[in-house]
């Protein structure tokens, strides 16, 4: 996986996200990596985490460890 385009992609989808009302921007993001992320890209996000989680947003990052750690 080339995780430059993951970190770009987890971010653009937070972003969308963020802009949303309600203020769920973290939840709703890890709604739409676990609905439509292969498996393998969710595990080399988390991989990614784990290295440090360079060039994430913390948007993305809190929905990146929501979805590995589901409440």
């Amino acid at each position: 996986m080339d995780t430059g385009r993951l970190v770009r992609m987890a971010n653009q989808i937070a972003t969308f996200f963020a802009s949303q009302p309600g203020g769920r921007g973290a939840e709703e993001t890890a709604a739409h990596l676990r609905a439509f992320w292969d498996p393998r890209m969710r595990e080399a996000l988390f991989a990614h985490l784990d290295a440090g989680g360079e060039g994430l947003s913390p948007l993305a990052r809190e929905a990146a460890e929501r979805l590995r750690h589901p409440a």
